[in-house]
C-alpha cells in the first residue's frame, strides 16, 4: 500500500469515528461542526440518515476527502501512462502496460488525449486485434480489446482528426464474402456508448488484394498503402482525395515518394504537409526497414524523401509511424531488442531472455518531435 493512499485510510477513518462512534447524541450542532472543519462551511449543511439518526454534515468535506481516497486507491492499480512528457531521446513507450514480451504495433492516439489504441499481436503475429485504453477522471483504466474487434484480424488504427472516427485496416469480410481474407480499409463511428459497428471504404479504395494503413488528413483525403497495377515499385502509397463527400480513384505518389522497392505504412499530419513513411530496399537502408519522411513544398509537392538516420533507425525493421501533433510526440514500432551477451546455460535462463519485453517482437517507441530535425 502506497503512502498516499494510507494517509488517506488514516485520515477518513478519523473522520468517520469521530462523527459515527458518538451514539449518546442523535444531532451534532453546525457550530460544533464548523469549529472542527473550519467557518468556511457556515450555513452548508448535509443532512445523512445514519442508525444512530440524523447528522448535519459538511458534505463537501466528506464528499473532497472521500473522493481523494477513491483517487488514490485508483492510482495504484492503474496503467501509469504520460503522454504530455518531453522525450529528448528513443525511449520504450509504455514498458510492461503497452510494449510488453507480445507484439505491439500501430499506435494511434485520439485528438484530445483521451484514448489510445494500439494493435496487439502474439509472438508470430498469426492474430491480431485491437487494443484500447481510455482516460478516466482520476487515471488511465486497464487496457481492454476494442468493442468490435477479437474474430478478424484488425490493425493500423488511425483517428480521425475530429475524434469521431477510427479507420483500420481488417480481414473482415467484405459484403459478407467470407471466402475473403484480404485486408480492407474500414472504419467505425464514435457513439455515446463507444464505437459503433464498422462498416468498408466504398469499392473505388477496397479491391479484392490487399490495403493496409489508412492515414486521414484534415482535409478527408486518404493515404494508404497497396501493391496494384499502376504503382511503381513492389508496394507503394497512395492516394484517394476526398471531393463533395466521396473517394476519387486512388493514384500513387511519385518517385520522391515512392521507388522500385517497397514503400508502405505512411502517416500523413492533419495540414498535409509532413510525411513518414517506412521503406525496405533502399540503398541508404540501415537495416530491415527504415522510417522515411517528406514535406510538402510551396507547390504542393512532395519533397524527396529523407532517411531519418540512426537516431530513429535500426539494422531491424523500423516502422508503422505516428505523430501525437497535440502533444508534439512522435512514436513508431520496432524489431529492435537487446543483444544476447552472455551464455544461456539452462533452459530457464533461455525462457527468461526470451520473454523479455526486449526479445526482438514488436515494441512502441516515442520521442519528442523536436528532438528530430524533419526539414
Amino acid at each position: 500500500m502506497n503512502t498516499f493512499r494510507a494517509t488517506l485510510i488514516t485520515l477518513f477513518g478519523m473522520i468517520t469515528q469521530e462523527f459515527f462512534s458518538d451514539t449518546r447524541h442523535q444531532k451534532r450542532s453546525l457550530a460544533g461542526l464548523n469549529e472542527y472543519f473550519g467557518n468556511e462551511v457556515a450555513g452548508k449543511k448535509n443532512k445523512l440518515a445514519t442508525k444512530v439518526g440524523v447528522l448535519e454534515l459538511p458534505f463537501n468535506k466528506i464528499l473532497l476527502i472521500s473522493l481523494l481516497f477513491w483517487t488514490g486507491c485508483k492510482k495504484e492499480g492503474s496503467p501509469q501512462i504520460q503522454l504530455n512528457a518531453a522525450t529528448q531521446k528513443v525511449e520504450l513507450f509504455g514498458e510492461d502496460i503497452i510494449s510488453t514480451r507480445l507484439y505491439e504495433r500501430d499506435i494511434a492516439i485520439s485528438p484530445d488525449g483521451t484514448e489510445l489504441i494500439y494493435t496487439l499481436g502474439n509472438y508470430r503475429q498469426s492474430f491480431r486485434c485491437l487494443v484500447s485504453i481510455k482516460k478516466g477522471v482520476a487515471a488511465w483504466q486497464e487496457k481492454q480489446l476494442v468493442s468490435f474487434t477479437g474474430r478478424y484480424q484488425d490493425i493500423e488504427p488511425f483517428f480521425s482528426t475530429d475524434g469521431t472516427k477510427l479507420f483500420f485496416a481488417s480481414t473482415r469480410p467484405m459484403d459478407s464474402d467470407t471466402t475473403r481474407s484480404d485486408y480492407n480499409i474500414w472504419f467505425s463511428k464514435k457513439t455515446a456508448l463507444g464505437w459503433g459497428d464498422p462498416s468498408p471504404l466504398d469499392t473505388i479504395i477496397n479491391t479484392s488484394k490487399d490495403e493496409f494503413y489508412p492515414a486521414v488528413s484534415k482535409n478527408g483525403n486518404l493515404y494508404f498503402t497497396a501493391t496494384r497495377e499502376n504503382g511503381i515499385g513492389r508496394e507503394d502509397i497512395f492516394l484517394s482525395t476526398f471531393n463533395n463527400g466521396k473517394y476519387q480513384s486512388p493514384v500513387p505518389l511519385d518517385s520522391t515518394v515512392n521507388s522500385a522497392a517497397f514503400e508502405f505504412n505512411a502517416y500523413v499530419n492533419p495540414d498535409e504537409d509532413l510525411m513518414v513513411f517506412s521503406s525496405y530496399g533502399r540503398d541508404d537502408g540501415l537495416g530491415g526497414g527504415d522510417l522515411y519522411y517528406s514535406r510538402r513544398d510551396a507547390n504542393g509537392r512532395w519533397t524527396e524523401a529523407k532517411n531519418m538516420g540512426p537516431v530513429i533507425n535500426s539494422d531491424k525493421l523500423d516502422y508503422c509511424p505516428f505523430i501525437d501533433v497535440p502533444r508534439g510526440n512522435f512514436y513508431f514500432t520496432s524489431e529492435r531488442g537487446n543483444a544476447l551477451d552472455k551464455e544461456l546455460k539452462t533452459v530457464g535462463k533461455f525462457e527468461e531472455e526470451a520473454n523479455r519485453v526486449l526479445n526482438g517482437l514488436g515494441n512502441i517507441y516515442r520521442v519528442n518531435i523536436e528532438a528530430l530535425d524533419l526539414k
